[in-house]
């Protein structure tokens, strides 16, 4: 059966599940199930999701999460993460991606966001920043990533 050209396409979410905030995944949650949207967590452990919600626990091991997002998602799809590499391999595919705080990746942003993350990671010498990290979500970024969120699924999912 052929799909009706007009015809919206289902998107599906994916979450890089490592590192994205509880309060985030709590606002994705609620958006599926609102939207009926197929949502995945991919993570190296298992995290706790609602029974509508797939969790695809991926080996320990470097960019295992990335790269099993990668290889699932088809374009059109959303992910969720901060990792500017994994954004840009999903650009390259032809998703979407938002960080957690509401930002979005695009063609236009991606290769000055991995310049700037390759430069600090050289100055590090591949080691773990100290004592750094992102400011903590405030209630702004929770707004901001959920009213990005609702207009993507309200533009792009039937």
């Amino acid at each position: 059966m052929e799909n009706d050209p007009g015809q919206k396409q289902s998107v599906q979410m994916w979450v890089d599940a490592d590192a994205c905030p509880n309060a985030i995944k709590e606002i994705i949650f609620r958006a599926a199930k609102r939207t009926n949207c197929p949502l995945t967590l991919v993570a190296n452990h298992p995290v706790q999701v609602p029974a509508y919600v797939e969790m695809l626990v991926v080996p320990a091991g470097f960019d295992g999460a990335d790269n099993k997002i990668v290889e699932l998602l088809k374009a059109e799809d959303l992910v969720i993460t901060a990792d500017i590499p994994l954004a840009a391999k999903v650009l390259e595919k032809g998703g979407y991606v938002f960080t957690p705080r509401g930002d979005e990746y695009t063609a236009r942003n991606i290769g000055d966001r991995l310049s700037v993350r390759n430069l600090l990671e050289s100055f590090r010498g591949g080691a773990e920043p100290v004592g750094g990290g992102p400011p903590p979500l405030n209630n702004k970024d929770k707004a901001n990533f959920a009213n990005r969120l609702d207009r993507f699924l309200a533009k792009h999912h039937p």
